[in-house]
């Protein structure tokens, strides 16, 4: 199975972004690609809660969420949408970081709201505080598409039980759509994405969004780019670099029961009691 991973420069005009998502899912579908992932926030790059409170809308009303679902179904294709951020009508007014599969019909088949905020303090004096301004989600998600697809996105990388679980219920593909931070990228994020696919004997899929992002309002974020396509033996099979395109990655399945048989650690699992927490 060809798939494809779609690198973004999202800037903060959900409307100038969209044009540049459907064409680059063109170019993936023209070269062979049946599964197509963009990254996280596709539509939009951030940093300014009023940019986001002026622009942002409910699912049902998001404009890039109706045209990548009618682009998917004119091209036949499965596209895992790696997140938008949509507004929820919860009192806080705080958003949804929420990823999709669509069908080749168009058909939403499932829906994934980011669990872990990235509330951090960097070196440098970078600090996100994610929860502030999106709400977190308390489901895990696996999905029937070309295969099993477990969906997450970016700072659930760093919990390695989330991948477990969705290995266990059948996941044979794990999704990890991203905009990582600079810093951090160049420190963990090939070692981590590798770790996921090692541990749980899965293809992880991680598109990422690249560069300095245009903003009309607040700071201009950067992120690490570095598109990632690892195979379930943990060999990296793709590396997008730092430029924003297209990267095709041909997927062997039967490299899942491959290499679950060689070394079958999803199915050893033994009860433990934890530490005492200090």
């Amino acid at each position: 199975m060809r798939a494809a991973l779609v690198q973004l420069c999202s800037g903060d005009d959900p409307d100038a972004n969209l044009p540049v998502t459907e064409r680059l899912i063109r170019e993936a579908v023209a070269g062979g690609a049946m599964l197509v992932a963009t990254p996280e926030v596709s539509n939009i790059v951030s940093s300014s809660r009023a940019r986001q409170n002026a622009v942002l809308r409910l699912e049902a009303d998001d404009p890039t969420l109706a045209r990548l679902r009618a682009v998917a179904a004119e091209l036949g294709i499965w596209l895992v949408i790696g997140s938008l951020a949509l507004k929820t009508g919860d009192a806080d007014g705080r958003f949804a970081n929420r990823s999709f599969l669509i069908g080749p019909d168009g058909a939403i088949i499932a829906r994934y709201d980011k669990i872990h905020m990235f509330d951090v303090e960097l070196a440098g004096g970078e600090t996100y505080r994610e929860s502030a301004g999106f709400r977190p989600g308390a489901q895990a998600v696996v999905a029937d598409g070309p295969a099993r697809i477990g969906l997450s996105v970016c700072y659930d990388m760093r919990f390695a039980q989330l991948y477990r679980d969705l290995a266990q219920a059948g996941a044979e593909i794990l999704t990890v759509p991203a905009a990582f931070t600079v810093p951090t990228g160049q420190a963990h994020w090939h070692t981590l994405l590798r770790a996921r696919a090692i541990e749980t004997g899965c293809f992880v899929l991680a598109p990422a969004q690249t560069g300095t992002h245009p903003a009309t309002e607040g700071k201009p974020r950067r992120t690490y780019g570095h598109s990632l396509a690892v195979a379930p033996w943990g060999e990296v099979l793709a590396d997008a670099g730092e430029d924003v395109g297209v990267t095709l990655v041909d997927l062997d399945l039967a490299a899942v029961a491959r290499a679950r048989a060689m070394v079958p650690s999803l199915g050893h699992d033994r009860p433990y009691a934890p530490p005492e927490r200090p």
